[in-house]
């Protein structure tokens, strides 16, 4: 089960990236889509890691674990965007990496100890998550070496194609080790190392995803969230029974 699903997440973004480089793509519907993802991944990690952490330790460690991972994560996001800068390729792709590793980390340790559906919510906003943004950055990536000039210039398609299979991979092997590595730690610790994950996750919608989806499709962003937030609530249903 947890190879299926990490597959399938992992695989979204070499089709998404795919999708980027050889398809087309309305902005505003992509920034419709990356709302609608985001809406369904907040609800996802509150529901399916900060409540259930709450229940198995208490409110002020789950409290410490979202602080410290959106704390993490920020500074690491801006680190990486003052080395590299947020247009060019390598940003681009470090920003999906950092923005994957909390998602794919929370995923695998959603797993452990849980069936299939009760992690559909989790897994599913995660999928549509990475769909438009690896199309979006792929297809930045493109464009960047159409240009030409930048350091990223005259990246052929086939190698951007790599580029996101190997993140893939990497992402892939993030969420096996949380599943693998985690599974015998006591409930407090894992309580707040879901928490943490759960963190990064919110920060990473607050500054890379909604301002995105925003930009490209203005005040209809705000109504695909919540559709996004309703699509999880219903697969967190399913999976709940």
């Amino acid at each position: 089960m947890l190879f299926s699903v990490v597959l399938v997440v992992s695989g979204a973004l070499v089709a998404g990236a795919a999708w980027g480089i050889y398809g087309k793509l309305p902005e505003r519907l992509e920034g419709f889509l990356v709302a609608l993802a985001g809406g369904a991944l907040l609800l996802s990690v509150t529901s399916e890691l900060i409540e259930p952490s709450i229940d198995m330790s208490s409110i002020f460690h789950a409290m410490l674990g979202v602080a410290a991972g959106a704390a993490v994560f920020t500074a690491s996001d801006w680190l990486i965007k003052r080395k590299w800068g947020s247009d060019s390729g390598g940003g681009l792709l470090a920003a999906i990496t950092l923005d994957g590793i909390p998602e794919n980390l929370a995923l695998g340790v959603a797993l452990i100890g849980a069936g299939g559906l009760e992690v559909a919510a989790l897994a599913g906003s995660i999928l549509l998550s990475n769909l438009p943004e690896a199309a979006g950055g792929a297809r930045d990536m493109g464009q960047g070496g159409s240009q030409g000039g930048g350091q990223g210039g005259g990246k052929s398609k086939g190698r951007i194609m790599l580029l996101w299979t190997a993140t893939a991979i990497l992402l892939s092997v993030a969420a096996i080790a949380g599943n693998l590595l985690l599974s015998g730690v006591g409930e407090g610790t894992l309580a707040v190392i879901r928490c943490f994950a759960a963190g990064a996750v919110v920060a990473s919608l607050a500054t890379e995803v909604f301002p995105k989806a925003f930009k490209e499709d203005h005040y209809m962003a705000g109504i695909a969230t919540a559709l996004g937030v309703i699509l999880a609530f219903v697969l967190g249903s399913l999976g709940g029974g």
